[in-house]
C-alpha cells in the first residue's frame, strides 16, 4: 500500500499506518517521541503568514519566532493563525508550513486554529473581519435571529472555507453569558439567555465538528470555561484590572449552563478564562481565588470530574510569560498567582489538569520542570495523547495538505456571501420606529453619517446638509472609552455606555431639519435612552455592512432580528446591576425585543 513515510525509515510503522485505530496509532507514536518532542505538542502559539505564500522566517508583528525556529527547533505543530491574505496566497502558506513539518524527526503533521474570522470585530485578541472569507453578523446577531438550523448553516459553511486553507481547528465557540452589559466581548456570544446559548451552541459545534471528528472536520475549542461573562464591573480579564470575576446574585449555574450541552455533543476542547472567581463557593466548597486555568477545583473537579470531559483543556493565551509587543506589555495572565515564577505557574496549570498553554513557546520550561522531577513524563504523555488523538482523527497525519483551486473557489463562494449578507440585514433589530418610517421608500434626498455614498444609491439623492435632507441616516458605535496604555487595550471597548452629551446635541440638532435614523452597532449594550426623544427610528445591528443596512430599512430584507440581550436604560442602573444576573428587573428594552416592519 502506499502510505506517508514520516519518519523516513522505508517501513511503514503503526503510527504511519491509516488501516489501524487511532489508538493503537497515538500509543506508537507516543512511544517513540523524545521529551522535547512531546513538550513541543503541549504549546499552542500565534503563527503569522508570509505574504508571497512561503513560511515567516521573522519575527512578525506578534508572532515571536521564525517559523522554522518553532517548528524544528521548539517542536510545536499547534499555531493561531493571524492575518492571511488571498485564499490562494492561505493556502500556499499552510501547505509550505506542513511540508516544513515533514522535517521533523517523526513527521507531526501541524494543527493551524483561528479565532473567529467570518464577521466585522478586528481585534488581534478576539477576532478578525472576514478579509476574504464570506460575511456574517458577530455571533450576537446569529443570537438575534433566534434560529439552530441557521447557525448550524453557518458553522458548516465557515467549516469548508476554513478546511480549504487548511485551518483546522476553530478557538471557538464563545459560550460566555452576556449578562454584564460594559464587558467588551459580547459581540462573540449568543447574548446573556443560558437557554437560548446552550441551543446556539451546540448547533454550531455540530456545524464545524460534525457528529464527530472526521477528515472534513475542524475541531472545536468551547470557551471560556465555566463561564467568563460576570467580570466584576465589567473589566475585562485581558488586564490586570479585570481579573476579577464575581457573582453577587449567586448566578454561577447560569453561567455552567451551556457547558454540559457541549461536552455531551463532543467538543473537542474546552477553554478556561483568565479571571479568578472571587466569592465563589460550589457544591458547599470555596473555589481557590486563583485564575480558571489554574484551578484544580475547576478543571480537573468540575470540567474533567462533574462533566466528564476527557478531551483536550487549552489555556487561554499567555499565562505564563508577559508579552512584550513593539513598546507595549500585556502582563502575564497569572491572576492569583503572579508572585510565583515561570516554572511554578506551569506547574500549577498542568497539576489544574491542563493540557496545553496557550500563547506560549517556552518549551525549556517544561523540560526543565521534568528533568529536575517536579512533573512526570507520565503526566506530559497523559496530555500527549489527547493531542495526538485529535490530529489522527482529523486525518493530519494522513494527507495534511490542500488544494490552491479548491481554496480559491472555496473561500467567498457567491453563494456563502448571499447568504452572509442576509443573515447581516436579517439580524437588524428594530427598536423605535415612528409610523409610516419604515420601510424607507426611495426617491428621498437623503443625509448620511458613517454610510458610504455607493450604498445609498437605491434610496434616492446624497445630499451634504440635514437642511437639504428629507431623511437622515446616522450610523453609531455603541460608546466605550479608549484605552491604550497595555497591549491589545486599545482594541477592547471598555467601560461606559453613555453617548457623549455633544454627540447627542448634535443627533438632536440634525432631528430638527428631518427625520433621523438611527443604527446603533451592539458590539455591547448601549443606553439608547436620550436617542428616543428625537429619533424617528432607531435600530440595532451586531456586525452589518452599509448595503445589507439598507436592504433592511427599505424592507429588501425583513429585519427580523430581536435583542440578545437587554438594553439598560441608564449607567447608574448598570452600576447597580449583578454582574452574574442575565437582564434587568427594568429594562429599556428587554431581550427578545424587536418591531420588524409594519404588517
Amino acid at each position: 500500500m502506499t502510505f506517508r513515510d514520516l519518519n523516513g525509515n522505508g517501513v511503514l510503522d503503526p503510527y504511519e499506518d491509516p488501516r489501524r485505530s487511532v489508538a493503537e496509532r497515538v500509543e506508537d507514536l507516543l512511544g517513540r517521541l523524545s521529551l522535547p518532542e512531546k513538550a513541543g505538542l503541549m504549546f499552542h502559539t500565534v503563527i503569522e503568514a508570509g505574504t508571497d505564500g512561503k513560511v515567516l522566517e521573522r519575527p512578525g508583528k506578534i508572532s515571536k519566532s521564525p517559523t522554522s525556529d518553532v517548528v524544528l527547533g521548539k517542536h510545536l505543530s499547534h499555531f493561531n493563525v493571524h492575518e492571511l491574505g488571498s485564499a490562494r496566497m492561505a493556502a500556499r502558506w499552510y501547505n509550505d508550513l506542513q511540508w516544513l513539518a515533514t522535517r521533523t524527526p517523526h513527521g507531526i503533521p501541524v494543527t493551524i486554529s483561528t479565532d473567529p474570522r467570518h464577521g466585522f470585530v478586528e481585534n488581534a485578541g478576539v477576532s478578525f473581519s472576514a478579509g476574504s472569507f464570506s460575511q456574517w453578523p458577530e455571533p450576537l446577531g446569529l443570537a438575534a435571529l433566534r434560529d439552530p438550523e441557521l447557525v448550524r448553516r453557518f458553522a458548516d459553511i465557515a467549516r469548508q472555507e476554513y478546511v480549504a486553507v487548511g485551518i483546522r481547528a476553530a478557538l471557538h465557540p464563545t459560550l460566555d453569558l452576556a449578562t454584564e452589559p460594559r464587558w467588551a466581548r459580547q459581540a462573540g456570544t449568543f447574548g446573556h439567555d443560558p437557554k437560548l446559548v446552550t441551543e446556539l451552541g451546540v448547533a454550531y459545534l455540530l456545524g464545524f465538528q460534525g457528529a464527530q471528528l472526521g477528515p472534513d472536520s475542524v475541531a472545536c475549542t468551547s470557551k471560556h470555561f465555566p463561564g467568563g461573562g460576570s467580570q466584576k464591573d465589567g473589566e475585562d480579564a485581558h488586564f490586570p484590572y479585570g481579573r476579577e470575576q464575581v457573582y453577587p446574585a449567586g448566578r454561577f449555574e447560569d453561567h455552567l449552563a451551556p457547558f454540559p450541552a457541549v461536552v455531551e455533543a463532543g467538543t473537542s476542547a474546552v477553554m478556561p478564562y483568565y479571571s479568578m472567581p472571587v466569592g465563589l463557593v460550589v457544591d458547599g466548597e470555596p473555589v481557590e481565588e486563583v485564575g480558571f486555568g489554574y484551578n484544580k477545583q475547576v478543571v480537573t473537579g468540575l470540567l474533567r470530574g462533574t462533566l466528564g470531559f476527557d478531551g483536550v483543556v487549552l489555556t487561554d493565551w499567555e499565562l505564563i510569560m508577559d508579552n512584550h509587543v513593539g513598546d507595549q506589555v500585556l502582563p502575564a495572565r497569572a491572576w492569583g498567582v503572579e508572585h510565583l515564577d515561570a516554572h511554578a505557574r506551569m506547574e500549577l496549570i498542568l497539576a489544574a489538569g491542563a493540557d496545553q498553554f496557550g500563547g506560549e513557546e517556552c518549551v525549556d520550561v517544561l523540560v526543565d520542570l521534568v528533568t529536575h522531577g517536579r512533573v512526570s513524563e507520565a503526566r506530559v504523555d497523559e496530555s500527549v495523547r489527547r493531542l495526538l488523538e485529535v490530529k489522527f482523527r482529523l486525518g493530519l497525519f494522513d494527507d495534511p495538505y490542500v488544494d490552491e483551486d479548491v481554496a480559491e473557489a472555496t473561500i467567498g463562494r457567491p453563494d456563502f456571501v448571499a447568504e452572509g449578507h442576509r443573515a447581516q440585514a436579517a439580524s437588524v433589530t428594530v427598536l423605535h420606529r415612528e409610523d409610516g418610517m419604515l420601510p424607507l421608500r426611495p426617491g428621498a434626498r437623503v443625509y448620511a453619517e458613517g454610510v458610504p455614498a455607493e450604498a445609498l444609491a437605491e434610496l434616492g439623492e446624497v445630499v451634504d446638509s440635514p437642511e437639504d435632507a428629507q431623511v437622515a441616516l446616522v450610523r453609531l458605535g455603541a460608546p466605550f472609552e479608549p484605552r491604550s496604555d497595555l497591549f491589545l487595550e486599545a482594541w477592547f471597548h471598555q467601560g461606559s455606555l453613555d453617548f457623549p452629551p455633544g454627540l447627542v446635541h448634535r443627533l438632536r440638532r440634525i432631528a430638527d431639519h428631518c427625520p433621523l435614523v438611527v443604527d446603533v452597532s451592539l458590539d455591547r449594550p448601549a443606553v439608547l435612552t436620550p436617542l428616543l426623544e428625537f429619533a424617528s427610528v432607531v435600530v440595532g445591528s451586531y456586525g452589518t455592512s452599509a448595503p445589507a443596512l439598507v436592504d433592511a430599512l427599505t424592507g429588501r430584507i425583513a429585519p427580523v432580528g430581536v435583542l440578545p440581550f437587554d438594553l439598560p436604560r441608564s449607567m447608574q442602573d448598570v452600576r447597580d446591576h449583578p454582574e452574574d444576573q442575565p437582564g434587568f428587573d427594568d429594562p429599556l428594552f428587554a431581550c427578545g425585543f424587536g418591531l420588524g416592519l409594519p404588517s
